[in-house]
């Protein structure tokens, strides 16, 4: 994933990688456009057509649901690459997953309790999260938050691999997700 320095450019990154409208008869989420799909779109007050969507919607819209409700924004102060790979995460395979993800990982990456204590897995980023974050990588600085965002990654990962074999249309995108959503 690209280095970014501020929030703007994680959700420019976002908007290149899903691109324009797209209306696939496999995809779940119907019509979209820059990403958003239609259901999202109405809950913020857009009417129009998807294909119309216009982009700065759609910057708000991330900004909302997938970086200040899912709590992104507070690990952005953190560490920007984490948050952009949650963010980017968030966007494709839903905002309840990351969350979790870098929970799992910060309790498998705290050497049995010994460099912090557990945190629960609920997915919710505050304050045990930020701190079991922050103690993490004051252990191990930045090969640490390279490492974590390699780990989220195998995580998006799987859950694509999971999603497909539930459901064999997704057999469709599982390709294009592996290539262009699961850096290495």
């Amino acid at each position: 994933m690209a280095q970014f320095q501020t929030v703007d450019e994680v959700i420019e990154y976002v908007l290149k990688k899903e691109g324009r409208y797209v209306d696939h008869p496999s995809d779940l989420g119907g019509p979209t456009m820059w990403g958003i799909t239609q259901a999202v779109a109405r809950k913020h007050n857009y009417t129009g057509p998807m294909r119309e969507l216009p982009r700065n919607k759609a910057k708000q819209i991330y900004m909302q649901d997938y970086v200040i409700e899912p709590g992104f924004g507070r690990v952005m102060a953190v560490s920007m690459p984490i948050a952009a790979e949650m963010t980017e995460a968030g966007v494709n395979v839903g905002t309840s997953w990351p969350g979790r993800w870098l929970q799992e990982w910060l309790n498998l990456f705290n050497l049995q309790g010994r460099a912090y204590p557990d945190i629960v897995v609920d997915g919710d980023i505050g304050p045990a999260t930020l701190r079991a974050l922050n103690s993490f990588l004051n252990y191990r600085g930045k090969k640490g938050e390279e490492v974590m965002v390699k780990s989220l990654n195998c995580s998006q990962g799987a859950r694509y691999r999971d999603i497909t074999v539930a459901r064999q249309k997704n057999e469709d995108f599982i390709f294009g997700w592996m290539d262009h959503r699961v850096a290495i």
